[in-house]
């Protein structure tokens, strides 16, 4: 009798669909080079999109919803709500985004496969740490020297 969680997905397996482990079959052979050739350029132009829509976390995304709401009439004299709109908006936008990279990654997951790698993990973790260093860096160096505290630093002359 099986019962350790680690095995059987977790309790109550035959209660809730989904819950066992995912067992991969053996990697797929390609019949040519050639198809293996193109699946890899595939996993690799998913994997190019990722990181650049995470990317996009860190500043487009944001500087767009403030400039969608900064045109909105109605809320143009309210500034909290104004910034309250924004704000769930970004969310909002920002989980939808995420849930389309996880289907990107599982994606990605099945093109390395058919290109011939044993693929099981996807790399949607690694991707959106990698872009969270970059972002953070950039943004460092817009706070610093562009427009953010250079202001501050060098105040104007009399």
């Amino acid at each position: 009798m099986r019962t350790d969680p680690t095995d059987n997905g977790g309790l109550f397996v035959g209660r809730r669909p989904g819950t066992r482990p995912v067992r991969y079959r053996s990697p797929p052979q390609p019949v040519d080079a050639r198809r293996r050739r193109l699946d890899a350029a595939l996993a690799n132009a998913l994997l190019a999109v990722m990181m650049l829509s995470n990317l996009l976390f860190w500043g487009p995304i944001p500087v767009a919803w403030l400039w969608v709401v900064s045109h909105i009439r109605f809320l143009s004299d309210r500034t909290f709500l104004a910034l309250s709109v924004a704000f769930i908006a970004i969310l909002l936008s920002l989980m939808l985004a995420l849930v389309g990279l996880k289907q990107l990654d599982h994606f990605w997951i099945l093109a390395r496969r058919a290109s011939g790698v044993d693929q099981r993990e996807g790399v949607i973790g690694r991707v959106f740490a990698y872009t969270a260093a970059v972002g953070a860096s950039l943004f460092s160096i817009w706070l610093i020297f562009g427009g953010g505290l250079a202001d501050s630093l060098n105040p104007p002359q009399p």
